[in-house]
This record gives structure tokens, sequence and C-alpha cells, in this order.
């Protein structure tokens, strides 16, 4: 009789338990078809060349995108910002101090953020030389003196161009005889033909507006008269698709407003657990719906442990969640191997720093090392 109870009161618990998990998953919402269209744009297992590399070469400079595209990335990622002349550029830190050397150049303004220089005061710096000092294994005298790339910069090296140099230097764009502070561009000579994506991420508010504009002129607005670009079999093709261009952001003001001016093109929410206040689980929850209510069709959430130990983001509870609603999930950072194997289950695709290692885990090894890559492309 004992026994019988024991095994009742179980029963009841089980189906309790099953009912209030089929409740909460009730209360999750799901992508609407519109949105569900545009989220199968995108391909399975991407690989997304956060900053083009921060390991093998000074991030989101030229050397840094040309050797994700040469390597085989699917995306591009870079970090937007504007200039005191709105011109949108690839930087992640909002102060210059850590990757530029801004000290010796703008002594008196130093610590001002990067919104109070004009475009061509940003392209006086060098934003390669630090990377020598920071990474003396894999310096390189040719990383001296990279210059702050512009988004347009970032579009043409994914359709297979490079700036131009004359004598070894950037060929400047003048109109009038003066210059706008933009580079002039040509066939990449180094180029192997993959034509990656980009994957765009607004670092601050109020500029969707803008950026949708320069989507549109340069052709990478899938969703008004995008340009073809030419691919090549066997080679990197998204750039040619109607998921060329992700956007990206950890402020919901933006996603609002990307959604408004760049509507049906693939965003992508960033979760970050700082910001995560509250009950953890209801936060969570909360922060999903909202994606989903903007029609967003990705959350980009931190992995926990080495080596850059974020806050865990990306738990199986947290994966599910989100994969009931429809969308998928591209975690940041992936460096390691170990990583891959621990997350890459229930995942769609990687931020991570070594698109080498991730290409290779996915059985996409590229051909050349990432020595040699550099090295074909002058570097």
């Amino acid at each position: 009789m004992k026994n019988s109870i024991v095994i009742v009161f179980f029963f009841i618990l089980i189906i309790g338990c099953q009912e209030s998990k089929k409740n909460e998953m009730k209360s999750i919402n799901t992508l609407s078809k519109r949105a569900i269209k545009v989220r199968d744009y995108m391909k399975k297992d991407m690989v997304i060349a956060h900053r083009g590399t921060t390991y093998w070469a000074p991030e989101e400079t030229e050397a840094a995108f040309r050797w994700a595209r040469n390597i085989g990335a699917d995306y591009l990622e870079l970090d937007l910002q504007m200039t005191k002349d709105n011109v949108l550029i690839a930087l992640h830190d909002d102060d210059l101090r850590r990757t530029t050397n801004i000290s010796s150049i703008f002594t008196d303004r130093d610590s001002l953020p990067t919104a109070n220089f004009t475009l061509k005061e940003l392209r006086s710096l060098d934003a390669g030389s630090w990377f020598n000092i920071s990474r003396p294994d894999q310096a390189k005298k040719s990383f001296e003196n990279l210059k702050i790339m512009t988004l347009q910069d970032v579009l043409m090296i994914a359709e297979g161009y490079h700036i131009k140099k004359e004598s070894g230097v950037p060929a400047k764009e003048m109109v009038s005889g003066i210059w706008t502070g933009q580079y002039l561009y040509e066939k990449d000579p180094n180029d192997n033909g993959n034509r990656p994506g980009v994957y765009a991420e607004t670092k601050t508010e109020h500029f969707e507006k803008i950026l949708a504009e320069e989507l549109k002129e340069l052709g990478w607005l899938i969703t008004s008269n995008p340009k073809k670009i030419e691919t090549f079999p066997n080679k990197v093709t998204i750039a040619n698709s109607e998921a060329r261009f992700i956007l990206q952001s950890f402020y919901p003001e933006s996603i609002v407003e990307l959604e408004k001016h760049v509507p049906n093109v693939p965003k992508c929410l960033l979760l970050w657990k700082p910001d995560m206040k509250g009950e953890l689980k209801t936060t969570y929850q909360e922060t999903v719906n909202f994606a989903v209510k903007n029609n967003v069709q990705i959350i980009g959430s931190s992995i926990a442990g080495e080596p850059n130990n974020y806050g865990e983001l990306t738990a199986p509870w947290m994966t599910e969640m989100i994969h009931k609603t429809g969308m998928v999930i591209h975690p940041y950072t992936f460096d390691t191997v170990d990583q891959l194997n621990k997350y890459h289950k229930r995942l769609d695709g990687v931020f991570t720093n070594r698109a080498d290692l991730a290409l290779e885990f996915y059985g996409r090894k590229s051909s050349s090392s990432s020595e040699e890559i550099l090295k074909d492309l002058g570097y």
C-alpha cells in the first residue's frame, strides 16, 4: 500500500512538472511567418569572423578582414560607430587608446570618444602597431600603420577588392583637389574567390537610418534593388544571397530602430549577463519575447569558461527556450576547440576570433594555413 501511494505521488508530481513546463512554454512567443521567411535566408553552422580576427592580425583592419575572407569565413563581423562627419566606421572601442596611437597624435584629445573625430583625423592614426606589442608571436612589420576601416571598405573586401596602394600607401579619393577621407579600391590580386556576408553590430544608437541609406547606396540592402555579386563554385557565396547582411545590437532601442529602417533583414539581439537584472529565468524569457515582438531572428548569447570567462547565457534551458520561439542562436565568442565541442550541438552558428579553428571543426578546413594566407596577402 505504501509503495502504491509513493508511485501515485510521483506520478502526480511528474504530471504537475510537465503541466508547469507546458504552461511556461505557452508564454513564450513565436516568430511570425514574415520573420521565419527572413530567418530561413541564413545557413546552418555559420562561422562568423569576429572583428575579422583578434588573434592573427590587428582587429577590424584590412589585414584582419582580408584574412577572414580568404580563410573561408561565412561572415566578416564588425562593430559600427559613426565619426564626427557622419561616416560609419569599423571600430570596437569608443576609447581609441587601446588600438591606435592617438595619444601621440592628438595628445590633448586622446581620451575623447570616437564620435569626436572626423574620418580624416581617424585615418591619420596607426591602428596596427599596438597588435605587434600585444601579440608578439603574431607580430608583423606589415601591420604597422594599418588604417581604421569604413563600412564601405569592409563591404568592398567581401566583394573581392582591397584598398589600392600607391608606393605602399593607401590611394586617396580626391574631389576637386581635396581628400574626402576615403580611399580608392582595386580588385584584390590575392583574392581567392570567397564572397562572405557582413555581420555588423551597432555599438551606439541613432544612426540606423543612415546605415539603411548607405546599405541601399552600396547595393547591400536586399530589400531595395541589391547588386549582383559574382560568386564562384566551391567558394563562400553568401555575399550574393538574401542573407548578405546581418544586423546585431545589445541595445533594445537600436533593435527597434533597425526594424523600422531596415525591415526584412536578418537581425540578432545580443545578450550580456550584467544586463540581465532580476530573476534570470524571468528576465531571459522577457528578453526573448522582446526579440520575437520586434522581428529578431537570432539571439547572440555569451558562453562561459576560458578564455573569456563571460557569464553563461547559453545553458541548455536557455537554448531550448530560444529554439521554441523559432529563432536561431549565434553565441560569442569561440576561441578553442573545447568550447566548440561543449556547445555546438545546440547552436546554429558561432562568433569566433579563430575562424580557422571553427572551419576545421565543421569540416571546412582551409587548404592554406593562416600563416600562408597572411603571407599570400602581403603581410
